[in-house]
């Protein structure tokens, strides 16, 4: 059964990161959810990125701050689709990561979202979007999804129009 390895460089990165597997857990993705370094353990994530496809793992997430290489490792190693999600901190506050990310060589793409962790939460929508396209059960959990996140800002606008109307 197809699942997504959720990356992190760092166990600090982990509260963010806990978005994107709430997302995927949410949907019924199964996920993996490793700490490994581009910089640290580059010869064990290459490894760890062989035998995930082995196992079916069908979409890599990757999360990094500062140099955030991390995402650019993996896809080095693998054709299969990796999200990076850029952590905000550091002396920039997490632009430096985006741009780590961001900017990877042609040939050798990196999908890139948002930094922190509005980006791990849709780097898990997009995992999940991505397994979707061969599996319509998935793509009809997603869509029930949009739609009950339709049905809350409908009803915000009504209390706030309900608010607007009792002044």
């Amino acid at each position: 059964m197809p699942w997504v390895a959720v990356l992190m460089g760092s166990e600090s990165d982990w509260p963010i990161m806990q978005s994107c597997t709430e997302t995927l857990g949410a949907l019924g993705v199964g996920f993996e959810v490793r700490v490994t370094s581009a910089h640290r353990t580059p010869a064990g994530t290459a490894e760890y990125v062989a035998h995930a496809v082995e196992r079916d793992c069908r979409v890599f997430v990757c999360a990094a701050g500062l140099a955030a290489h991390l995402a650019g490792a993996v896809a080095a190693h693998t054709t299969r689709p990796v999200i990076g999600v850029p952590i905000d901190g550091g002396p920039f506050n997490g632009a430096d990561s985006l741009l780590s990310t961001v900017m990877m060589p042609g040939g050798v793409p990196v999908a890139t979202v948002a930094v922190g962790k509005a980006g791990a939460k849709n780097a898990g929508y997009l995992a999940a979007q991505i397994l979707a396209v061969a599996d319509d059960e998935l793509a009809q959990r997603i869509a029930a999804d949009r739609q009950a996140n339709a049905a809350k800002v409908a009803s915000q606008n009504e209390s706030v129009q309900q608010s607007l109307a009792a002044s």
